[in-house]
This record gives structure tokens, sequence and C-alpha cells, in this order.
């Protein structure tokens, strides 16, 4: 099933961001800005990573401007130390971290790469240059790795934390000559799959954002002639679907992927339309053996309690033994 979600339905539960902190990584422009934006219009207080410094620096004077809390640091996402550091000045400053979004990305950026041409130095392959996977993939397992971390630091009882990452419709379709950026995307969507079911049990959503193409600068001049003429996904529908994923109380929508393919309202995909075709059959079997692992698991903690329960009647059985046999004739002792 899918259910489609007009543009006032995305702040729906605008309320339960009030507060919240946001930790969000390329918030100096594009997707990210507006983002930020979003979030800070509803009560939230911003974190902004990025390389671009004085862009991060403009949407924070926007923010405050307008009365609202926000701060910014300089952050390299493929920097581990960066990233760690864009954390901790979050919750140094705001005592928590609530929501997180990984927000920075870029294009196929190293033309070449699996095409067949090596590039030969003293008779030698030289290794490809992955700088997208490095900040679409990597950036974003930092992002995730690190939130997880600082969502649960001293976390309040019953409060919900959410992971809103930003995928493409190239998680669904290879785009011809960019298998660094679809490879990233088609990751980033198995990765919300699989942590979801890991990290529902800490009352914590996740969800990915998949846009169309929006007239932001990771659009280099050969992909907008190649999109000439077609309509682009609007950004503050891109920003309201982050924002919708991210605030959602159903925890029947976590996990799922929310989808705008082209200029019109969102589509939510739920998690049962995961589980068709191939899907089905592979569900089936992972499912077999999760329910085996699961009986097992079972078993064991069964007879672990049961060995807590009979442990003090069967020491005193041995002891009651022990000391008949000394008593007795018999007796060693």
């Amino acid at each position: 099933m899918t259910t489609i979600i007009a543009d006032d339905e995305l702040f729906t539960y605008a309320e339960r961001a009030r507060g919240k902190v946001v930790v969000l990584t390329g918030g100096g422009n594009g997707i990210g800005k507006e983002i930020a934006l979003t979030f800070s219009k509803h009560g939230a207080k911003v974190v902004i990573g990025d390389l671009d410094v004085a862009g991060a620096e403009g949407v924070v004077a926007l923010i405050t401007k307008d009365g609202g809390e926000a701060a910014s640091i300089k952050c390299n996402v493929v920097n581990w130390d960066d990233q760690v550091a864009l954390f901790d000045f979050a919750f140094g400053r705001y005592g928590a971290v609530d929501i997180v979004i990984p927000n920075a990305g870029i294009t196929e950026v190293s033309r070449g790469v699996c095409s067949g041409s090596l590039t030969i130095v003293d008779g030698k392959p030289v290794a490809p240059k992955l700088k997208t996977l490095e900040v679409n993939l990597t950036g974003v397992f930092y992002s995730v790795h690190l939130g997880m971390h600082y969502i649960m630091r001293d976390r309040a009882p019953d409060s919900w934390k959410a992971i809103v990452m930003i995928g493409s419709m190239a998680s669904w379709n290879g785009l011809p000559l960019a298998p660094q950026y679809t490879a990233s995307k088609h990751a980033v969507l198995g990765l919300m799959r699989a942590l979801d079911p890991i990290i529902a049990k800490n009352n914590i959503r996740i969800a990915v954002i998949h846009p169309w193409f929006a007239d932001t600068s990771i659009l280099g001049l050969p992909t907008r002639l190649l999109l000439a003429g077609l309509p682009m996904t609007p950004i503050p529908r891109i920003a309201g679907a982050v924002f919708r994923a991210a605030t959602d109380p159903d925890v029947a929508t976590s996990g799922c992927p929310w989808v705008l393919p082209d200029d019109g309202p969102v589509i939510l995909m739920e998690k049962e339309v995961l589980r068709t075709g191939v899907y089905e059959l592979l569900d089936a079997r992972i499912r077999r053996t999760t329910s085996f692992i699961s009986a097992v698991q079972g078993w064991v903690r069964l007879f672990r309690d049961l060995g807590r329960i009979f442990r003090p009647i069967l020491l005193f059985g041995v002891l009651g033994i022990l000391l008949a046999i000394k008593r007795s004739k018999f007796s060693p002792f």
C-alpha cells in the first residue's frame, strides 16, 4: 500500500518538534538550508555541520533573526573527528540530540569509475577516487553511528527520537554513468531497513526521503541539460517530507521510504511494499530463519530461568545427600 500526503499534512504533528534538538549535516544551502528553516519555524533547535561555513552561518543568522535557536560548526562529514566535534558541540550547547539528519551529499564527481578504463602509473593501476561514496555513504554511516549514541545519552524517559536520511530516486533505479551515486543511495535505503527492527524497540524513528531531482547546486550543467523541460521536485516539499518523517507518531510509518517521484505530493510507501515480488520470497525465508533463532533463544532463556528457580532446591538436595552419607556407616568422612 501507499499513502499520498498533501503538503498541509506534512506539518500535522508540528507541535512535536518544539524544543527538539536537530543535528543536520549540509545545512548551509539547498535542501539542507530548507530543512533547517523548516524545523526552526516549528520551534526546534538546529545545529548545522557544514564545510560551507559562510552558508551555515547565514542560515543560523536567518533563524536567530526570526527568534529561533541555531548554531553551526565547520564539519567535513568524511572526517570522523569533525563529526565527533559536531555532536559534542550540539550536546554541549543544548544538552540533548533528538533528531539526526545526515543530509550532506554530492553527485558523481569522479568519472570513469567501473568504466573499464584505468589510470596507469609506473605500470600499475591507480586506485579510483571514490569521493561520492565517501560523502554519501561513509559520511552518513558516521552521522548515524554517532547519532545513535548521542540520542541515547542522558535520554529522558519516553522521549521520542528520529533519524532521517536522504536517499534519491537512484535508491530504486540505476543512473547510467553514476555508479557511486546510485550505489550510495541504494545503500542508504538498505541501512534504514537493517536498523529499523533494532532501534524501533528504543522508540527511535528512522526513515529515508527519496526525492526526484531538485533545483540545487548539486546539479551540474550536463544534468541540467538532460533534465531540461522536466518538472523538478520543490525543495520546500522535500524539507516537509523530512519534517513529517521525523515527527509522525505512528510507529507503523517508521522504517518506511517517503518518495517524491516528480513535482507531485509525497508518497509514503508502507513496509509491505518492500515485501512483494522477489522481496516476498526473501522475506519469508528470513522470517523462518529469525523464527528458528527466536525459538532457540526462547528455550535457552527457559532453561536458564528454570536453573535459577531450581538451583537452591538442587543445592539443598545435594547438601542433604552429603549429610545423609556422612551420618551413615558408609561415610568416608
